[in-house]
């Protein structure tokens, strides 16, 4: 439920302060091999709020969200600050050092659905309905599981410098996982459906998943029948969901402003060409290419008014990622990149809709033009370090062989340094798809999107000799 009248405790502030409240609810249901095995449905609220002293930040947090525990948590924050700034012999009071850059963010934007909604058994009937189909239409596969997610975000916001907002940003997912036995191994591959909003805005008729239901069955079933990738640094051509996910993991985190101030390898290169000319990376802050984005971002969890931040132009590292403090640290604007997951957690720098911008080739096109190498189209896990050294599990993926598309695969590695593998880029496809399910797990889980066109590129290959 919206906070009414947040703003009669603005003169609570003394110096800069924030207060967000905020509820996340979350419903669950997870199905394996027809039994029910998750059915959970529950929210977690409270309140927040941090007071900036003398170049510290203190922060508190109760689930209780009355008047009295607004009023007690604002005065403690700024104890808690001035507490912690006496310790560590902080003495920037007046000046410049403990000014926060400030851009105020105002607004309301409730993305909740308008649609009649279903209520918990109509939920888990959907999901049974589209496993019988599974089981009536593939009764060959070993194992099948299926796990729904409706998570709806809900917060209100009020800071010293004039920021006031209000925002519920749902977001409802359905995984599909199938797996078959084939030359004595277990085979998985998965599909996600859904994406930014509620359930009844993605899901109608089970039907309606059908035809992707089949393809992934058939593409599980290429699968069984694929080769292994041969080991090496090969010429590839990376699908939308293998060009997201590098994107946020192996890039997007070296050039968040928190971790660059603890020596990521962007530290050094602001400037620099980091990637090929083709290569333009943005985090988004709520629209992109026209669309509102998958996770959009109108005003963060410091009250500032988000904006897209364009990290690779043309090759070129332009911009880091920042919140209100980091900013002062650079002297630059902050950027909205300041999230928190629950209302326990401090807002930190996190991406928001991380994607390389389109480019104007065609994918046939850029898969016609490798004689020997790889088409990847779908990652199952990854990880990089601040350094940009990644290591990601290719799911799905075929065969090059004369810019002719050959047998599928089984599962493989990619790894590289991105800012190396990026340079060897030579051609980007001209359309783009969102990752709509994502997650980033830095310190705190919070949603995230993730996407882009295809690239084509260089890189290391763990396969089978």
């Amino acid at each position: 439920m919206k906070y009414e009248d947040i703003e009669r405790y603005a003169t609570l502030f003394k110096g800069y302060g924030e207060l967000r409240v905020q509820e996340n609810r979350q419903t669950q249901v997870t199905l394996w091999n027809g039994d029910v095995v998750g059915n959970a449905n529950g929210s977690q609220a409270g309140i927040s709020a941090r007071a900036f002293v003398d170049g510290v930040w203190g922060f508190v947090s109760s689930p209780e969200s009355d008047e009295k525990a607004i009023r007690a948590a604002i005065s403690r924050a700024a104890d808690n600050a001035r507490f912690l700034a006496a310790r560590e012999g902080r003495s920037l009071r007046g000046g410049e050092a403990g000014v926060l850059p400030s851009r105020a963010g105002r607004g309301d934007h409730d993305l909740s659905t308008d649609k009649p909604r279903r209520s918990r058994k109509e939920l888990i009937d959907f999901v049974r309905a589209v496993d019988a189909y599974c089981v009536e239409k593939h009764p060959g596969l070993q194992s099948r599981s299926l796990h729904l997610f409706c998570l709806g975000m809900e917060k209100t916001l009020l800071t010293a410098d004039g920021a006031r907002a209000y925002s519920l940003i749902p977001r409802t997912t359905l995984y599909v996982g199938f797996t078959m036995e084939a030359g004595g191994e277990s085979i998985e591959l998965y599909d996600m459906f859904g994406g930014r909003g509620e359930f009844e805005d993605h899901f109608r008729d089970p039907a309606d998943l059908f035809p992707r239901i089949d393809s992934l069955a058939e593409n599980l079933e290429r699968k069984g029948k694929g080769v292994y990738a041969k080991p090496g640094t090969r010429d590839v051509v990376l699908g939308p969901d293998l060009a997201g996910i590098l994107a946020h993991e192996a890039i997007g985190h070296t050039v968040e402003a928190d971790l660059v101030l603890g020596g990521s390898v962007a530290a050094d290169a602001m400037d620099r060409e980091v990637a090929s000319p083709l290569v333009t990376l943005v985090d988004f802050a709520y629209e992109a290419l026209g669309e509102t984005c998958p996770v959009p971002v109108w005003t963060d969890d410091e009250g500032v008014q988000a904006r897209d931040a364009v990290l690779i132009d043309k090759g070129v590292l332009r911009s880091y990622m920042h919140n209100k403090d980091s900013a002062r640290h650079f002297g630059v604007e902050p950027t909205g990149n300041a999230r928190a997951f629950d209302f326990s957690d401090e807002p930190l720098v996190r991406m928001r809709n991380t994607a390389i911008l389109p480019g104007s080739s065609k994918l046939d096109d850029m898969i016609a033009g490798i004689d020997s190498g790889y088409y990847f189209q779908r990652s199952d896990s990854g990880q990089a370090d601040s350094t940009g050294e990644f290591m990601f599990g290719v799911m799905m993926g075929y065969e090059i062989s004369g810019g002719k598309l050959g047998n599928a695969l089984r599962n493989t590695t990619i790894s590289g340094v991105a800012f190396d593998m990026l340079k060897t880029v030579d051609a980007v496809s001209d359309d783009m798809d969102w990752t709509c399910a994502g997650f980033c797990g830095k310190k705190q889980m919070i949603p995230v999107g993730m996407g882009g066109p295809a690239i084509r590129c260089r890189v290391n290959i763990g396969g089978r000799a």
